[in-house]
């Protein structure tokens, strides 16, 4: 997939008392991905090519993708997509980036969202308001093995948006 033409549209940085090896392990193990991602479990095939999914706390495939990049401990990058029907279809491909460079004694880690074509701040509001708590949610798991109880409202914002857009929401 060429994604030369994708668009960053949203980016977050953090920097975690860690290693670059322990930060890969959990982006990309279920193990611990269930700690810091409210339930949800990583399920990849690390070589370029490779499946990518998110499972839901009851084993539902929630996102489903294709590793574009694979440098371990340094650099992640697959297709992210949410398995709602037409939501592709409507919004086009996105794809997320994990960056690990080592700084000192921590490592930063820039978390990248891409997509295909421009989207608008509504339906983007959803990832901007869910992005930021798991990362803070896996700094805090890696840092101390306890994730942290964030308690986040529904996206109503990107539902009704993404409603309006003909996208089938689920439930």
């Amino acid at each position: 997939m060429d994604t030369r033409h994708f668009t960053p549209q949203t980016v977050y940085t953090i920097y975690i008392a860690s290693t670059p090896e322990k930060v890969w392990q959990a982006l990309t193990t279920a193990e611990f991905s269930r700690q810091y991602f409210s339930g949800f479990a990583v399920e990849i095939e690390l070589e370029i090519g490779g499946a990518f999914v998110l499972r839901t706390p009851d084993g539902e495939e929630h996102i489903s993708g294709e590793v574009l990049a694979c440098d371990p401990p340094h650099k992640l990058s697959v297709t992210w997509n949410v398995n709602w029907p037409g939501m592709v279809e409507a919004l086009g491909q996105t794809v997320v980036t994990y960056e690990i460079v080592q700084m000192g004694d921590a490592v930063r880690l820039t978390m990248t969202e891409a997509h295909e074509r421009p989207l608008p701040d509504d339906i983007l509001s959803g990832g901007r308001l869910g992005w930021p708590a798991i990362l803070s949610s896996l700094k805090s798991v890696v840092e101390t093995g306890k994730p942290l109880v964030i308690k986040l409202e529904p996206p109503t914002q990107m539902l009704a948006a993404l409603k309006a857009m003909g996208v089938t929401l689920p439930g």
